[in-house]
């Protein structure tokens, strides 16, 4: 986790860090005292009874210091409720584990007369890395007559980031409801992110901008602050536009969110909260945003190695497809560890060719046919993957 050697520091200051060391500065320590030994032998009982008593005690304690005591001490360092201590002397809370809340359009065959969605109707995702996840509708909903599709709300079935998914990954109906024949979540489905209990890295991040908030002025790391706190936002994920770019005192800030962004109402209530707080931007006016997207069709051609037999091919291709879009932020719960796309970057597509083949060995080779995506103040979103199997 660090590059810090705390038992070197111990070292360097003085402190007998191994066996050798503490037993060299216990004879010196027994000579200084006046005592004589005529037996120092590590075959000596007395020897052997005294390294037992004294020297791995000692080392047990150096252990704990330069391992768990010392590293702690640091935001840096520190981990769980060590550095949920740390965190709170800047007046920062880890935020909890949230529930994903949003819409889901459901479709029926016929427009005539009524059709009710019951509430606790689940509503289950395709299979990602073998993860299902699962949807609920919270309220019961009717189909006006005329009307062939409906808006229902509905909440995730546990917490956690997984279930921010793009559209279009909620479509299935493990129990059927008569009369629909298609549920899917559409564009801008969430109303609520939902959100893993932060990471010790995050925190981290929010606790180290707390440094550079404190003063309170009108600074990026006060609104930073500010919007972090809310979740399904990261301290690195919020990007400011200065220079006013809605006339003199006006500045924007982007917000990169996980896998599908939330709807409007979301970013309302983050817009509500800085101007209840007195806020008023780097100047007069500020206002949170979603990130900016550019929309991509990626496109890949795929040789497999003469070993991978033909009936892998079908696992080979989805997996490839699910690397991709991982690449791409439409899950963050996938099992795959590509390099992801953010603004201000250059997405390498020769890259993610290179991960690809790290990843899965059965790939003889591949061809993209598209070029790398150069980001301003954007961040890159898929239309769809295609991968052929050559």
């Amino acid at each position: 986790m660090s590059d810090v050697d705390f038992k070197q520091a111990l070292s360097d200051a003085g402190v007998p860090t191994t066996e050798a060391k503490l037993r060299a500065a216990w004879e010196a320590e027994v000579v200084a005292q006046g005592s004589k030994l005529s037996n120092t032998s590590s075959w000596s009982p007395f020897w052997r009874v005294v390294t037992a008593l004294v020297t791995k005690p000692v080392m047990w304690l150096i252990d704990f210091i330069a391992l768990t005591v010392l590293p702690n001490f640091f935001v840096k360092t520190a981990v769980d409720a060590w550095l949920d201590m740390l965190a709170w002397q800047v007046n920062v809370t880890r935020k909890a584990a949230t529930k994903a809340e949003g819409l889901l359009l459901f479709t029926r065959s016929a427009v005539a007369g009524a059709l009710e969605v019951p509430a606790g109707t689940r509503v289950q995702s395709i299979a990602i890395n073998g993860n299902v996840y699962v949807l609920v509708t919270t309220v019961a909903t009717s189909f006006a007559d005329g009307k062939s599709q409906v808006l229902v709300p509905a909440i995730a079935a546990e917490a956690g980031s997984g279930y921010n998914l793009a559209p279009g990954y909620f479509s299935i109906l493990p129990e059927p409801v008569p009369g629909v024949i298609q549920v899917v979540n559409a564009e801008g489905w969430l109303s609520q992110p939902g959100a893993d209990v932060e990471s010790n890295d995050d925190l981290r991040l929010r606790t180290r901008n707390q440094f550079s908030a404190v003063n309170q002025w009108h600074t990026d790391a006060v609104y930073r602050a500010m919007i972090a706190a809310f979740p399904g936002v990261q301290a690195d994920g919020v990007y400011f536009e200065h220079g006013a770019p809605r006339g003199p005192g006006t500045a924007n800030a982007y917000v990169l969110f996980e896998a599908d962004s939330p709807a409007d109402t979301y970013l309302a209530q983050i817009n509500a909260y800085i101007r209840e707080q007195g806020n008023h931007g780097h100047g007069d006016d500020l206002v949170v945003m979603q990130m900016l997207e550019t929309q991509h069709l990626v496109q890949v051609t795929v040789w497999p190695k003469a070993e991978v037999g033909a009936e892998r091919w079908p696992a080979l291709k989805t997996a490839v497809e699910l690397y991709i879009r991982a690449a791409f932020r439409e899950s963050t719960e996938s099992d795959y560890q590509p390099t992801l796309t953010y603004p201000q970057s250059r997405f390498s597509f020769s890259r993610l060719g290179e991960e690809l083949h790290q990843q899965f060995p059965g790939i003889d080779s591949l061809h993209f046919e598209n070029e790398d995506v150069i980001s301003e103040l954007t961040i890159p979103r898929l239309t769809g993957v295609e991968v052929n199997l050559a």
